[in-house]
């Protein structure tokens, strides 16, 4: 039995929504715009619930990086069944390294014996969070999770992941970390008895001052642009003429 499973849950943009570069191109605009739990970040809650109905995990934790607002991501997850939630408040920019080490110093907290975290968040596609965690912690790492079956009796966990070829599968010992990939499971929906029971359920709030991390940003954005309209097709006589435009014009040959 893995025993207690941490997952990690990201607060982003909707995929849904329409983004819109600010006017002083320094970032994506945040306002009046929707926003809602990373995909993959579901995945991996739904994933560690599964393992939890299926007697392989006594307890889901879930915990969020960012501000006052990330609390309603951690009351999604709840509500999608984990029993409690950590919550590090901070307002500042939190890039990949700092995440990792922030979640490092909550997993030596909660001692978990499995780590689950979503590939990558949908806002920055960075795909590091949980390789970066498994080199801070020594543990094992099993990335882009497309099935995971857990070995209660010998501690170990056997992974399918999506790999360029095709699939890989690797064992690894237990505590470990997992990410997970689209075709790891189908989330469910947060039912409203559900909604109404996870506003009871314990969310602590913390800081990356408490944790004793710097979250100082290693990286500086200069300029965030919309990318370049793309213009109309057109209906071309014959092929000749297609590999005329593709040569001459759009130079890709």
């Amino acid at each position: 039995m893995a025993g207690r499973v941490l997952v990690a849950v990201k607060r982003v943009l909707d995929y849904q929504a329409r983004v819109r570069v600010k006017p002083d191109k320094s970032g994506v605009d945040l306002t009046n715009v929707k926003m809602s739990m990373n995909p993959f970040c579901e995945i991996a809650v739904e994933e560690a619930t599964r393992l939890k109905e299926a007697k392989l995990a006594e307890e889901v934790v879930v915990v969020s990086i960012g501000p006052k607002q990330a609390a309603e991501t951690l009351r999604t997850a709840m509500a999608m069944g984990a029993d409690r939630a950590v919550h590090v408040q901070t307002d500042e920019e939190v890039q990949p390294l700092a995440v990792a080490k922030l979640l490092a110093a909550v997993a030596r907290q909660e001692q978990p014996g499995l780590v689950l975290l979503g590939k990558q968040a949908i806002d920055d596609d960075s795909n590091q969070t949980g390789q970066m965690l498994s080199a801070l912690l020594g543990w094992p790492q099993a990335t882009f999770a497309s099935k995971l079956v857990l070995d209660a009796s010998a501690g170990k966990a056997t992974v399918t992941r999506e790999v360029d070829g095709g699939l890989e599968t690797l064992r690894v010992s237990l505590p470990a970390v997992v990410t997970a990939d689209l075709r790891l499971n189908e989330p469910r929906y947060a039912t409203l008895p559900n909604i109404m029971k996870a506003k009871k359920k314990p969310l602590a709030t913390t800081s990356p001052q408490e944790l004793g991390v710097d979250v100082s940003p290693r990286l500086q954005t200069l300029r965030v642009e919309e990318p370049a309209k793309r213009k109309g097709g057109v209906i071309l006589g014959s092929a000749a003429e297609l590999v005329d435009k593709l040569r001459n014009e759009a130079k890709v040959i």
